[in-house]
């Protein structure tokens, strides 16, 4: 073959790559993220995602180095008025408390049963710990998993009146569906329980157990009364996955620098640091709650999902900022 000849097929070839991309940025804007708006944002998206699958492209990755991580609370489901383990934690305490009738004056379970949040507040993380460690341990795996779902089954948030599994963002789970769909591997990488978020991260966001990252506990294994072995829940924290935990996570439970990372507060910097850190094209957003009506409006000044410090390093590094109110046209999975 001439040197003319290779020159025109390699032509053809870059061409024909310029044409898949096009066509699947075009079938991406109308069938993959309906609700989300056709904005900067979107468009975000889109592009790096044809940029990374279209073979011959410059920015062109493996799939097996496709690895997107998200946050969970308040990046894919509501974390206001408090987080979601938290609302499990406090209502474990009153359904033991019967059992438990010295609670009534043994602080930090007095405040609680009392309805005393900002008391409780003031018990500090020792308070914390000692609720969780009556409310998360002591238990087995399985035994945990099986109150977790039944919780889940029954608890409504005490304002949108839904259970907390349908008050997921549906622009999200039609972003995550949009990554698999382009050879993506899908991790959750919270400050949450990592048994927590393992009894509905499937169900909910089509992300197996085993890819799931959160704060550990300490295990041990254990043989039951019936003779069949167990792994017992201790008292005892082995990670807290947050703020710079999250990047020790990633590479102790999955083994590779992501290249997209989704989070909405300052507990998810350091997160999309290290994405950013890496070579070739990276993505980093921010959810950026700002929709005091349909959901909640909060950011720099937030007890809960503060976002002030990673705000402003988006401004600067140019990650992309996810406006709720301007960029999604529908925030809950349940809304009609």
């Amino acid at each position: 073959m001439s040197r003319s000849s290779v020159t025109r097929t390699a032509r053809r070839f870059l061409f024909l790559a310029w044409l898949l991309a096009a066509a699947t940025l075009a079938q991406a804007q109308t069938q993959g993220l309906p609700s989300w708006n056709d904005g900067a944002a979107k468009q975000a998206i889109l592009r790096f995602v044809a940029d990374v699958t279209t073979p011959g492209s410059a920015g062109f990755v493996p799939p097996a180095e496709r690895i997107a991580v998200f946050d969970n609370d308040g990046t894919l489901w509501l974390e206001q008025p408090i987080y979601v383990q938290f609302a499990f934690a406090l209502d474990r305490v009153k359904a033991l408390a019967p059992a438990h009738p010295e609670w009534k004056t043994t602080p930090p379970f007095d405040a609680i049963l009392r309805g005393d949040m900002k008391a409780f507040a003031a018990s500090g993380e020792k308070g914390l710990a000692q609720v969780l460690a009556v409310t998360h341990a002591g238990m087995t795996t399985e035994a945990f998993s099986r109150t977790v779902a039944d919780w889940l089954a029954k608890a409504r948030h005490p304002r949108f009146k839904q259970p907390y599994e349908a008050l997921v963002y549906q622009p999200m789970l039609e972003l995550l569906a949009y990554l698999r769909e382009n050879g993506f591997k899908t991790f959750i990488v919270s400050g949450g329980g990592v048994e927590f978020m393992r009894v509905f991260a499937e169900k909910v966001y089509g992300i197996p157990p085993e890819q799931v990252v959160g704060s550990t506990g300490q295990l041990a294994f254990k043989t039951g009364a019936d003779g069949k072995p167990v792994l017992l829940k201790l008292a005892k924290i082995d990670l807290v996955d947050d703020h710079a935990g999250k990047p020790v996570g990633i590479q102790r439970f999955i083994g590779r620098r992501p290249i997209l990372a989704f989070g909405n507060s300052d507990g998810d910097q350091q997160m999309l640091e290290w994405t950013a850190a890496g070579t070739g094209p990276r993505f980093m957003g921010l959810v950026h709650h700002t929709d005091a009506e349909r959901e909640y409006a909060y950011d720099r000044k937030s007890g809960i999902g503060r976002l002030d410090k990673a705000l402003d390093e988006a401004g600067t590094r140019g990650w992309t900022v996810i406006d709720m109110k301007r960029d999604w046209n529908k925030v809950f999975a349940a809304d009609k």
